[in-house]
């Protein structure tokens, strides 16, 4: 059995977080709630973008679907602000060196695939799994299993990349390795700080 990686991309394959956050920003303008960037994006990182506009509609009375579509739309046009994160494509060529099949499996929706395109990247991925294949979010291992089954990976040699809480419990809930930039659940995760660690991880586990 190969080795595989299953990437995220907010945080960690892609540098994003203050598109998302502008995007964000937009849309409690558009609503006329107040915005506090630094509590939003402390709440994002520890949850999700949906879960926040899911809390907010339910407190102001409004549409989360429609809050979703507005910020969604927003943030297509915030592309050109998205940038790979330090190391990115060389930790992706490496890997693609090494014979490790890549895969993507984030909660952005179809616009994943022009960004990465933009970026130069797509074609490192096997295949990419969006929110728009339906699966459960993330911490639930629908779409980990997904991959898993279609591919026929080996849980032992497949790994999850993330940098959240929740990217470690996916990565747990679905019987697979995780590597994540916090340093959390230490039994099942390889801490990170750079994505160059994660090609010296395994080459010391070759040495």
């Amino acid at each position: 059995m190969t080795r595989a990686f299953i990437w995220d991309l907010d945080g960690t394959l892609l540098d994003s977080y203050e598109a998302i956050l502008d995007g964000i920003a937009e849309t409690y303008a558009y609503y006329s709630l107040d915005f506090d960037r630094e509590a939003v994006h402390a709440f994002i990182l520890q949850q999700s973008v949906q879960s926040l506009l899911e809390d907010v509609a339910r407190e102001h009375g409004l549409d989360a679907e429609e809050m979703n579509r507005y910020r969604a739309s927003s943030l297509r046009e915030k592309n050109a602000q998205v940038h790979l994160m330090q190391g990115a494509r060389d930790i992706l060529a490496w890997a693609k060196e090494e014979g490790i099949t890549q895969f993507v499996y984030t909660h952005k929706g179809k616009n994943a695939y022009p960004i990465l395109d933009d970026l130069g990247i797509l074609s490192y991925f096997q295949e990419i799994v969006t929110t728009d294949n339906g699966f459960r979010r993330k911490p639930d291992p629908e779409g980990v299993d997904y991959l898993v089954d279609k591919y026929q990976l080996d849980r032992s040699e497949t790994y999850y990349i993330g940098d959240r809480t929740l990217d470690v419990d996916l990565a747990d809930n679905a019987g697979i390795g995780s590597i994540n930039f916090l340093n959390y659940k230490p039994d099942v995760n390889h801490a990170i700080r750079h994505l160059d660690d994660i090609r010296l991880y395994f080459e010391e586990e070759k040495s």
